[in-house]
């Protein structure tokens, strides 16, 4: 739906006649079609061995999500998305040529955990298991005192990248830039370092 309403072109497959009708019905994307993904031919006379980028979102029907991820990298798609259900999944998922396997539930519980543990992170992009750039609120605790002040990086191990000035990110600010509590920051660093965050 996001993709449709962002003007790409999206082709909706499903083996279920009503949720095909219900897509074409509340507009969700461009064309929907009821095919079996695990048929190559059927895959090939539908178009999707011609389009660019395919995301199998086939998560409780692991044989299925499987057939229909090796038809398609078969089919010399370039970029196959695909989602697991659990970790050998996602492991049978590389082994037949998924490009970028997602983890949706888990990763929705870790991002929903942390929010709830740490309010103050408003934005977490993770660079890999234990390093992040966060979007944080600037605590009570750093009101008042410059960058050079807090020497994120001797304490944390953390790298400030920009700060908030009246809705404005200044990117790389200087080190005798003050901070105010409730102001944005952006800064890089281990998940462990920005744990230690004040709140």
């Amino acid at each position: 739906m996001t993709l449709h309403h962002l003007g790409y072109e999206v082709l909706g497959v499903d083996s279920d006649e009503r949720r095909v009708a219900q897509v074409l019905s509340d507009e969700l994307a461009s064309h929907a079609l009821q095919i079996d993904s695990t048929e190559p031919a059927a895959l090939r006379e539908a178009g999707l061995f011609e389009f660019d980028t395919v995301i199998v979102a086939i998560g409780n029907y692991i044989q299925e999500s499987i057939i229909t991820t090796l038809n398609l990298k078969e089919g010399k798609v370039p970029h196959v998305v695909a989602k697991a259900s659990s970790e050998i999944h996602g492991k049978l998922l590389k082994r037949v040529g998924a490009d970028h396997v997602v983890f949706p539930e888990h990763e929705m519980g870790c991002e929903l955990a942390r929010s709830l543990t740490r309010p103050g992170i408003l934005e977490r992009f993770e660079l890999d298991p234990d390093h992040s750039i966060v979007e944080v609120v600037v605590p009570a605790e750093f009101d008042g005192k410059t960058i050079s002040d807090l020497d994120l990086r001797k304490r944390y191990g953390l790298n400030l990248l920009a700060v908030s000035r009246e809705g404005h990110f200044e990117i790389n600010p200087s080190p005798v830039t003050r901070l105010e509590k409730g102001s944005l920051m952006v800064v890089i660093g281990t998940n462990r370092g920005i744990d230690q965050l004040p709140v």
